[in-house]
């Protein structure tokens, strides 16, 4: 099973209808239609992208599945996700995911790094609420790639046992897939 089924499983564990979560980089939109689709037409997506075309292409895959969940997309770049999530909402997050990298088929150069993720993710802890996961699909095989996986997993290191830390690395590594940092929020 691939490290991105893994990771949804886990999430479909901790989402039930009516809960809220957030798809840090929204790329396509898979993992948006996906929690919109466990949180149903009573909960609530949000969807951050700094690029404008990957969130028109992430409403129209939604379109396409019919969806009826409230998403509030969000042309922004993680790092801001503190700010644009209501501060009603802080500490009552379900599930947050992260693919990091760039938005497949577009200009490579446009890239997720250290100094927007690590921001984004003290943010992410913070707005998660008691059993929320964050999920982090970390890509490695492009520029940059490697370092922010390996920043990534140091951060992920640093945090207290309010946090339980999980990183799948994948047995063949010959195409680059991701490596899966999963975290979970104890207290």
């Amino acid at each position: 099973m691939r490290l991105t089924e893994q990771a949804h499983q886990l999430m479909q564990k901790v989402l039930q209808p009516s809960d809220i979560a957030i798809d840090a980089t929204t790329g396509n939109g898979h993992d948006t239609l996906f929690l919109a689709q466990c949180v149903g037409d009573k909960g609530k997506v949000f969807a951050f992208d700094v690029q404008q075309q990957a969130l028109k292409s992430a409403q129209a895959h939604l379109l396409h599945h019919h969806i009826q969940t409230p998403v509030i997309w969000i042309h922004a770049g993680h790092e801001h996700m503190l700010d644009s999530i209501p501060k009603t909402l802080h500490g009552s997050i379900n599930a947050i995911t992260f693919n990091l990298g760039y938005l497949p088929n577009t200009d490579k150069s446009i890239t997720t790094c250290p100094t927007t993720t690590l921001p984004a993710l003290n943010a992410a802890i913070s707005l998660l609420k008691c059993g929320g996961i964050l999920s982090i699909l970390a890509y490695t095989g492009h520029t940059g790639g490697r370092e922010e996986c390996e920043a990534v997993k140091a951060w992920a290191a640093t945090l207290d046992s309010d946090f339980t830390t999980s990183i799948h690395i994948p047995e063949n590594t010959k195409f680059s897939p991701p490596e899966w940092i999963c975290i979970q929020k104890n207290k």
